[in-house]
């Protein structure tokens, strides 16, 4: 994929994450409590503020400040950063591949944000269960970051029967 493609790609698939995130955190801010749950769906979905000052599902949340500081902000900026590089420079990367990665790098960077706004927390406000199963209180960044990565996954598994087959 030529470069100005490749980048107006990772633009719009950036502003797009990035923007929606944003945006719901921000109505999720003004309109939740950390007091209380909004439920719909027979409680299926949860609605509630939650400050996460760890990753996935809180992991790192009660690491030494000065550590949780180096892991989350400056480790997960330099891995963004990279990505970023790999992204833009990757000449072989087809439009799927580059919209996965950059769907991931955006989920990150929209969280990163997050704890450089808040003091090291992320807005998180959502919760999802069927029966006995649930998820962790997560945001719409966290939801790309998922998406993009089972799409690269599912990218590396059509290329791999395709070579086996080819």
């Amino acid at each position: 994929m030529k470069f100005n493609k490749r980048l107006g790609l990772m633009i719009v698939v950036f502003a797009l994450c990035v923007g929606v995130d944003q945006f719901t955190k921000a109505i999720a801010k003004t309109t939740l409590s950390m007091d209380s749950v909004r439920e719909y769906l027979g409680g299926s979905i949860k609605l509630l503020l939650t400050h996460n000052t760890g990753t996935f599902l809180g992991l790192g949340g009660t690491l030494p400040a000065n550590l949780r500081y180096s892991l989350m902000i400056v480790g997960i900026g330099v891995f963004l950063l990279a990505l970023l590089l790999y992204t833009l420079l990757n000449k072989r990367a087809d439009a799927v591949t580059v919209a996965s990665l950059t769907m991931v790098f955006s989920g990150g960077i929209s969280n990163l944000l997050d704890r450089i706004i808040y003091g090291g927390y992320v807005v998180d406000f959502m919760n999802v269960s069927a029966g006995s199963l649930h998820t962790g209180v997560f945001n719409v960044a966290d939801m790309v970051l998922l998406v993009g990565a089972i799409m690269l996954f599912m990218v590396g598994f059509k290329t791999k029967q395709q070579i086996a087959h080819g």
